[in-house]
């Protein structure tokens, strides 16, 4: 599933902007969805999805530890 979200986390990105979470959240809610693009009726939900799935992958990244240290993603 979501084979092209890319990782993340240090080492593999250890530079890691907003919008590659962002990305990243997007992706995740177009597969599980199976909308590219929401109707009207379902934007609303769609995009406090994509907000919700973005600040628990924040947090996630926040909290891990890579080779003794925090990842500090912000």
């Amino acid at each position: 599933m979501c084979r092209s979200i890319k990782t993340l986390r240090p080492p593999a990105m250890p530079e890691v902007e907003e919008a590659d979470i962002e990305a990243a959240a997007l992706q995740y809610v177009r597969k599980v969805s199976g909308f590219h693009r929401p109707a009207a009726h379902n934007q609303e939900v769609f995009d406090q999805a994509v907000a919700e799935v973005t600040e628990a992958t924040r947090r996630l990244l926040g909290g891990l530890r890579v080779r003794g240290r925090s990842s500090g993603t912000g």
